[in-house]
């Protein structure tokens, strides 16, 4: 999938080696003027993340990312505060950036990550951060891991050498920088395939961890699966004889084809592995065992090739293999599962209607929500009968919350950020439903500019999202970010357009081999309605977007009847021949696109080859700004910059920013505080004259 970059804060913040000769980066003074939210101020917010509760249900461990803009790096810290909030303390103070925490020996105990010894490690230190000391030693280091519940051994992953080097070829040519190449997937979203990841289990006996095993031995599938996939496609059965992993066990042209990923479980005492899944021919991932040891869980995809299917809950019995699709009943994606101790319902995170909440299942199969509000639940975890929860808003950063299991009610717990957002003048975000071209209605956010004045006008953005099936939900971002947006003076209309998750699969598959067609009608329906409202003026338009929302910008850009008088696209498909040989993941193109261009009989692919942004240059006449990272091998940078060239060659105003550092998101907090500035300068520059 063109992912958004709605992940880029969770998920892509780099690593930091140990460096003692660096001040530590840990939480920074900010400078709030006005109220107003600016591109430092942003970068000074608090990243929390990977919330764990307690065995006994009275305190969360989370962590929190610090950044450093004069370093241009991060750091993370581990905290944990007790449930009613009223204890809170940071259990780290290093510069090795902890990571992926969880509660051993009974909740007397933290396992992490560390990089304190100059590779990504196991350690434990107690409860409260005591007795600090390194578990593991594994050459090449730890990613991810996970303890057995007797918690004697422990299952991880690391990376292992794929292929041959050109050295290993030609020894006698150590310095040749030349890579042979002669398959497909040999580049992957922001790196060169030179390594992929494998599970390892390993004895432990509470000191160090044993001589690991490698249980994919010899086999050439990455596990967990890149860009996205961690320790949540691996678990452990309760009694600790079962491993069950997700895998997609393809290669090369079939890897790049195909999504059909299976559950297998690998018997730890014997070293054999079955397919438990085989037959079913989508993604299978997030595999997860009852605590009865009777059943497993997972979220299943129906059909091969279509990365945004619909994620569907499936349980089934280990012992006679029966499966049970246990949310066919209800219409929306399955995010993320946890089993209650009952070993018969389950917790689960789904977007419906543009939010994200978490949700129960029952033993009837009935779903019924437990959160509500107008929030995005991003994670959750459940003990002794309590819960915890990391939530966000268009108007809040991430914070942990906790959660009553009966009546769903959240309290803030980690406030991390509350002394920035105290003293901002915070945008106000509200839906709104839009009539389309087709009769429907659709879900619209606006989000105002703080101290909004009805009576006055304002310059409006048409916010495109990314993926394109990736929700619009109440999303924070360190990038497209609403709250900057607004507090620059914008009203931004985002318009949940044909092809975002969260109103249905009909509402969801309708994009795909349609690039050009309902979703831009429904672009226009949103932003035509708001220019309307006295507040805006109409004559300061402009569009915004990055991966399927840069597309949306470019096509946009010739197509739009002068609606617009300022753009912005981030890695942008620009040109679809040149996309389609350019991409690596090939079975999106084809199920999004419909196919190769030289399929000349296909109607699908004549409509969508047809609709490529590049066709339409001959009515580019609306200045733009396109940037793009130059490791992006999802929407390599060439689209941009032939965007660019396109844009300079008709005579319409361009600029051009090129990050040689970065891939499909911009992760460097320099990079960031820059993407930001040089952005509203530019939309500033001929929306604000």
């Amino acid at each position: 999938m063109y992912m958004s970059v709605l992940l880029a804060g969770a998920c892509t913040q780099e690593k930091n080696q140990a460096d003692d000769s660096a001040p530590l980066v840990g939480r920074p003074e900010v400078n709030v003027a006005d109220g107003v939210m600016t591109p430092e101020v942003l970068y000074s917010l608090a990243r929390v993340s990977d919330v764990k509760i307690s065995p006994d249900g009275s305190k969360a461990l989370y962590g929190v990312t610090f950044i450093s803009i004069e370093q241009n790096k991060s750091n993370r810290e581990l905290f944990v505060v007790t449930l009613d909030g009223t204890e809170k303390k940071q259990i780290t103070q290093t510069s090795a950036s902890e990571q992926g925490a969880v509660w051993v020996n009974g909740g007397k105990g933290i396992a992490f990550l560390s990089n304190e010894s100059g590779s990504s490690q196991i350690w434990l230190m107690d409860a409260d951060g005591s007795n600090r000391r390194q578990v593991s030693r594994h050459e090449g280091g730890v990613n991810g891991f996970i303890l057995s519940p007797d918690e004697t051994k422990i299952l991880f992953f690391s990376d292992i050498k794929y292929g041959k080097s050109t050295s290993d070829i030609y020894p006698d040519l150590p310095k040749a920088s030349g890579r042979i190449i002669d398959d497909l997937m040999y580049k992957h979203w922001d790196e060169w395939v030179e390594t992929i990841p494998h599970p390892f289990v390993a004895a432990f006996d509470g000191a160090n961890v044993g001589e690991a095993i490698d249980i994919m031995e010899g086999e050439p599938y990455e596990c967990p699966m890149k860009p996205f996939s961690g320790v949540q496609d691996l678990a452990w059965s309760p009694d600790g004889k079962l491993i069950a992993y997700s895998c997609r066990k393809k290669t090369g042209v079939d890897y790049a084809l195909s999504t059909n990923a299976d559950i297998y479980l690998y018997d730890v005492e014997t070293g054999k592995t079955r397919n438990f899944t085989e037959g079913m021919m989508g993604y299978d991932t997030a595999p997860l065992f009852s605590p009865d040891g009777k059943y497993i869980a997972w979220i299943s995809q129906e059909r091969d090739g279509y990365e945004a299917d619909k994620r569907r809950l499936f349980a089934a019995d280990l012992t006679t293999g029966e499966r049970q699709y246990l949310t066919s009943g209800f219409d929306y994606d399955i995010d993320a599962i946890q089993w209650l101790p009952d070993s018969r319902s389950l917790y689960l995170t789904a977007c419906k209607d543009a939010l994200t909440h978490i949700w129960r299942i029952d033993a009837d199969k009935q779903i019924r929500p437990l959160t509500s509000g107008q929030y995005d639940y991003l994670e959750m975890d459940a003990a002794a009968g309590k819960m915890v929860a990391v939530r966000q808003s268009m108007e809040r950063a991430s914070e942990v919350f906790a959660i009553n299991t009966e009546t769903g009610e959240a309290t803030e717990i980690s406030f991390e950020n509350k002394h920035i957002f105290d003293r901002l003048k915070i945008a106000k975000s509200e839906p709104r439903w839009i009539r389309t071209t087709d009769g429907k209605q659709m879900l619209t956010w606006i989000i105002y500019p703080p101290d909004f004045d009805p009576s006055a006008t304002y310059p409006a953005l048409l916010y495109c999202q990314g993926g394109p099936q990736s929700a619009l939900s109440q999303f924070w971002s360190y990038r497209w970010n609403m709250q900057i947006m607004a507090a620059n003076g914008y009203i931004i209309v985002a318009p949940n357009r044909r092809g975002v998750p969260g109103f249905g699969q009909e509402w969801q598959e309708q994009i795909s081999g349609d690039y050009g067609g309902q979703n831009m009608k429904d672009y226009f329906s949103a932003i035509d309605e708001m220019a309307r409202e006295p507040y805006i003026d109409a004559d300061r338009l402009g569009a915004v977007g990055a991966s399927y929302g840069g597309f949306s910008v470019y096509w946009l850009a010739g197509n739009h009847q002068k609606r617009f008088k300022a753009f912005a696209a981030h890695s942008g498909i620009f040109n679809f021949e040149q996309q389609y040989l350019e991409t690596e993941e090939l079975w999106f193109a084809n199920w999004d696109l419909g196919g190769p261009y030289w399929e000349k009989d296909n109607a699908t692919v004549k409509r969508s080859f047809a609709n490529s942004p590049h066709l339409f240059v001959d009515k580019w006449d609306t200045p733009i700004l396109i940037t793009h990272g130059e490791r992006d091998y999802r929407i390599l940078a060439s689209q941009g910059m032939s965007a660019f060239n396109a844009a300079k060659l008709r005579g319409v105003p361009a600029k051009m920013m090129i990050f040689p550092d970065e891939n499909h998101w911009i992760t460097k907090p320099q990079n960031g505080v820059l993407f930001q500035r040089v952005f509203f300068d530019w939309l500033n520059k001929w929306l604000k004259p």
